[in-house]
Order: structure tokens, then C-alpha cells, then sequence
């Protein structure tokens, strides 16, 4: 919820979801794993020699948890956990 003008509570379809320990609000329903990354970090890295991990947990039911890689897409719920890592190969 959030505030308006005169101080009345409004509702909006924000989505509260944890990533990498920080909560994140987001309108999107469906997030890409370059999206999920962005919110990790500021920006995505087109350096080849970074490589990004990503896993979640409490998903929606048909799949609870488990991990994605660059070119997905997920449907996002309250509470979701993302854990996003960056990796220089070098």
C-alpha cells in the first residue's frame, strides 16, 4: 500500500519480492532473468567474462524452486527469493 496526497492508504499492484536479501518492488508480473538481474546489481554486465547464476525459491506452485539462466522468464509472486551471483572467469 501506499499513501497519497492526503495521507489515505491506496492500493497498488506492486509485487514485494527478495533478491539477494533486499526486498524489491516491482509491477511486472513476468520478469526476465536479465530483469531479475538488473535489480540485483544496477546494471547487467556485457563483459564475456562475467557469468551470472541465478536460483529462486517460493515460486508459484507448478514450480516452487529452482534456477534460471540468461533468456528465461518467470512469473513472480509476494515473497518470491532471488539469489543472483556474478562471476569473473577470468
Amino acid at each position: 500500500m501506499r499513501c497519497n496526497m492526503n495521507g489515505e492508504k491506496e492500493k497498488t499492484d506492486e509485487i514485494s519480492i527478495i533478491i539477494n536479501g533486499k526486498e524489491k518492488l516491482v509491477l511486472e508480473k513476468k520478469l526476465s532473468f536479465i530483469d531479475v538481474v538488473i535489480l540485483a546489481f544496477g546494471i547487467m554486465s556485457t563483459e564475456v567474462n562475467t557469468i551470472y547464476t541465478m536460483t529462486f525459491k517460493r515460486g508459484e506452485e507448478k514450480k516452487r524452486e529452482g534456477s534460471l539462466v540468461e533468456g528465461d522468464t518467470i512469473r513472480v509472486k509476494a515473497g518470491m527469493i532471488f539469489n543472483v551471483t556474478a562471476t569473473d572467469k577470468s
